[in-house]
């Protein structure tokens, strides 16, 4: 008989529902659905950096992209679900109450966006990630050592603290916070309140400065050595953490009658989006697996031999187990790529959009929108058949700060060289090497640091939209580029360790060469192109270390 399991893929805009055969790695069914609060731009003010979604989005999705589901396969194949496991953005932690009840679900606090869920792109924490980064740095253990060195602010404990100072209601009904992919897990299983709440791995490694070095989490002292408004939140936090390839719990019968489930199946512990992509990737050491979306997430793992004592600097973290158990898993990534494209387009497109408002007519109308949707496809189409010279303009991809290396929300993006002849296809030129100009950053921190990178997958929707990122990509980076097959990878690596802890597989590594995706489509780069883009990429780099305030 079959056996399926669930993957939940949480992105910025919307939740993916993957249904996966564990016996053949058939991807049977996936559905989709937007958040429908986040669609309307509620609670958001983005010329702030604030972004925040509301729980019941999480919770009204999850039903109708489960049930979505069942509408696409034979009646009887839901009984047939053995486990399921989530994945979501990160950090994207919640304030919960001494029930374990998200603050923006209770009557009191539901249209307050600080006891919303901070999107892991809300940047307005700034102020307190440089506290907490200077506390650790001039503590006699740095509690940062295993995280780049850099506390940033799209992190769980910047975001706590600088909600606190904002708003003092929020403060005071607080008793701890909660990272998105583990409170979907618990939520499944019953366990949201505090004395029953297990966490995952993932999001305790990288975001919250868990590390078996000391034993769990920095102590009380710290926290309130940075400020008292912290004192006791650490103390609410269970220690014990757990990797994906774990039973978390069982689906309860509440939630299986909603979704349409077995009552008692395996749930998965959870983790971020970008290391389950890593697991569909079939991740192992060498192999440097990026999520290409709004941001990036770049994961890579190695052996705790191949390490050693080694504490990486300027990235997002490494952590034994959070993405394949007894391995190192090191996270970095850019706070923007395909943002940065969807920035140039809103810019273009003002006039168009301006004159969209005004008009009447149906037929003009429809004319009007085939523009937007096209127009970063004539953008790249254009910039496709521009030469590459050493004089071109060049950008930097910081238009939502930077993740790594070096976190830093506060610095802004600059373009330089721009004549009277610069058309938009130039600019969007420039924009797309910037972003794998910032990629390529990445993977040379790794490799300075010791850490192997021999190859690059990519997963995620630009690496299957746009040819012309992806030959830019490779022609920079001058290395091969593989594209995966799914177009659920996120949701596939979390359907993986649903199939593990479930028992259908006792490795993840088993799970893997049966569940992993194949590989699509590969990127060759031009060698003729390579050494002009080392020019760009040291013009990429001046311009840099001018915009952050060091010499040009």
């Amino acid at each position: 008989m079959s056996r399926y399991t669930l993957g939940l893929d949480y992105g910025s805009d919307s939740v993916r529902a993957l249904l996966v055969d564990v016996t053949t790695g058939a991807e049977l069914a996936s559905h989709l659905i937007n958040y429908p609060r986040w669609a309307e731009g509620r609670y958001c003010e983005p010329s702030r950096d604030q972004y925040r979604q509301h729980p019941q989005d999480y919770i009204d999705s999850l039903i109708a992209v489960v049930r979505g589901l069942w509408e696409q396969v034979p009646a009887g194949t839901a009984e047939k679900v053995i486990g399921m496991s989530f994945d979501t953005t990160g950090s994207t932690p919640v304030a919960i109450n001494e029930q374990g009840v998200p603050l923006a679900l209770t009557d009191s606090f539901k249209e307050n966006p600080n006891a919303m869920f901070v999107l892991w792109k809300d940047h307005t924490a700034i102020k307190e990630a440089k506290e907490i980064t200077e506390a650790a740095n001039n503590n006699d253990v740095n509690y940062l050592s295993h995280m780049g060195g850099i506390y940033s602010s799209e992190w769980y404990w910047a975001k706590a603290l600088h909600i606190f100072r904002q708003d003092q209601a929020v403060k005071e009904a607080t008793y701890a916070w909660v990272e998105h992919c583990d409170w979907m897990t618990a939520l499944m299983c019953g366990t949201t309140h505090p004395d029953k709440l297990t966490l995952g791995r993932c999001a305790t490694g990288h975001k919250m400065m868990w590390n078996e070095a000391w034993d769990g989490f920095p102590p009380n002292a710290f926290f309130t050595g940075i400020d008292p408004l912290l004192d006791g939140m650490v103390n609410n936090i269970n220690p014990a953490t757990r990797a994906s390839d774990e039973v978390a719990g069982q689906l309860t019968t509440e939630w299986a009658d909603k979704l349409g489930l077995p009552a008692g199946i395996a749930v998965g512990f959870g983790a971020f989006d970008c290391h389950m992509g890593a697991v569909a990737a079939n991740v192992r050491q060498g192999v440097l697996t990026k999520v290409m979306g709004t941001s990036t997430c770049d994961i890579t793992v190695t052996s705790k031999a191949h390490l050693g004592d080694t504490c990486v600097k300027g990235i997002c973290g490494q952590v034994d187990g959070s993405v394949i158990p007894d391995m190192i898993g090191l996270e970095a990534g850019q706070s923007a790529f395909g943002d940065l494209y969807a920035w140039f387009k809103n810019v273009v497109l003002w006039p168009t959009r301006q004159l969209l408002s005004e008009l009447t007519d149906s037929g003009q109308i429809d004319l009007v929108k085939r523009i937007e949707d096209s127009a970063l496809i004539r953008l790249s189409s254009a910039a496709a058949q521009l030469p590459v010279k050493a004089t071109d303009v060049t950008a930097l991809d910081w238009v939502n700060g930077r993740r790594t290396p070096d976190a830093d929300q506060s610095v802004s993006m600059a373009i330089t060289g721009i004549k009277m002849g610069t058309d938009a296809p130039q600019l969007f030129k420039a924009l797309v090497e910037a972003t794998a100009f910032g990629a390529r950053a990445i993977t040379e921190r790794f490799r300075n640091e010791g850490v192997p990178i021999e190859s690059v997958v990519v997963i995620g929707g630009i690496s299957k939209k746009s040819d012309y990122v992806m030959q830019t990509c490779a022609d920079v980076w001058n290395c091969p580029i593989d594209v995966l097959e799914s177009e659920q990878s996120c949701a596939l690596g979390a359907a993986i360790m649903a199939a593990v802890a479930a028992g259908a597989y006792e490795t993840v590594e088993a799970a893997q060469a049966v569940m992993a995706s194949p590989v699509c489509k590969q990127y060759l780069p031009n060698p003729e192109r390579a050494g002009i883009y080392d020019e760009l990429y040291r013009k990429y780099q001046t311009l840099g270390a001018y915009v952050d305030g060091g010499n040009p």
